[in-house]
């Protein structure tokens, strides 16, 4: 028995509890019919706010599928003077996300970000977080952990992150990575992590290999963490026995990609908590993404459980050799 189903078992067989550690961003969202080019002007034809970050979003694709979801992450505060981070909040509550371990740095501002969504949803991001928050620590990285079953984390803040995989790493707790942010080969979450899924585009950047499945290859010199990359609406790239396989995602029209990949990591990093297999887990983020991006509203269109169940049974792909 592993250690999340040990964990499981003394609270009663409950749902997992998931942790998910990293970055947490307002987003301030424009839709386009085109981005702007340089020195233009554009006329936005919608606009909305959520709550955003890798993090953030997978904790609330967790919390819309029935997991118990926590969030950890350096913001801006105190309550009460930092706005943004007082607004996302707000909105992770209403989301059922236990934001207890979500730590407020005084005289800070919570991340910011600028989202440009074309008519395609297709979408350009710019980023503002201070760099002090970026270098912050957990204050009790022991009691982050303690009540996790499964960590999901994202690389944007390694500093942060760091110490809580180590924990879960030592605990023998499922510890899933999103490789979102460029990175160097040997990075010591690869080796804290149980499982690594990239982007296509954090992949390339970090091993400076275009070719995908060269660049899992790369990467598993370094680890034996499970390995993958996503690549928007083309196959998942993943190794088995040191062998690339392909997985094919679901087609889907797409509105808004905004926060698919965070709900993509946070169905997997539920399904693995729940025992499923690696390739069950995958297959079941990529339903959960795919309706995502069949919805207008960030992290908001993320579905629920009965959605996504009712989505499979209509659906099959299968694993294939690359």
């Amino acid at each position: 028995m592993s250690s999340a189903e040990v964990s499981r078992a003394r609270r009663g067989g409950s749902v997992p509890r998931i942790l998910c550690a990293g970055i947490i961003v307002l987003d301030e969202v424009f839709r386009v019919e085109e981005f702007p080019q340089a020195d233009g002007k554009v006329q936005a034809n919608g606009y909305f706010v959520v709550n955003g970050g890798c993090a953030a979003n997978a904790a609330v694709a967790i919390a819309r599928l029935g997991g118990r979801a926590a969030l950890a992450g350096p913001m801006g505060g105190p309550e009460g003077e930092d706005d943004n981070g007082d607004r996302v909040l707000r909105a992770l509550k209403r989301e059922a996300v236990d934001c207890t371990f979500c730590q407020r740095i005084g005289g800070l501002a919570t991340a910011l970000s600028a989202i440009f969504m074309n008519a395609r949803g297709d979408r350009t991001i710019v980023t503002y977080r201070d760099e002090r928050i970026a270098a912050t620590v957990p204050a009790d990285a022991e009691a982050v952990v303690a009540n996790a079953d499964a960590v999901l984390a994202d690389n944007r803040y390694p500093a942060f992150v760091e110490p809580i995989c180590a924990l879960a790493h030592a605990r023998g707790l499922p510890v899933v990575l999103d490789g979102d942010r460029p990175t160097v080969v040997d990075d010591p979450l690869f080796r804290l992590a149980s499982h690594v899924v990239f982007s296509a585009e954090c992949l390339r950047e970090t091993t400076g290999i275009v070719d995908l499945a060269a660049a899992l290859k790369r990467i598993a010199r370094e680890t034996g963490a499970f390995l993958a990359v996503s690549n928007g609406p083309d196959d998942i790239l993943y190794l088995e026995g040191g062998a690339p396989r392909r997985l094919p995602v679901f087609k889907v029209a797409a509105v808004d990609t905004l926060g698919a990949g965070d709900a993509f990591h946070g169905g997997i990093a539920l399904a693995l908590a729940e025992g499923r297999s690696e390739v069950e887990a995958m297959r079941f983020g990529s339903a959960v993404a795919g309706i995502k991006c069949s919805r207008l509203g960030g992290s908001a269109g993320a579905p629920t459980r009965a959605e996504v169940e009712a989505f499979l049974a209509k659906k099959r792909i299968a694993a294939t050799p690359s």
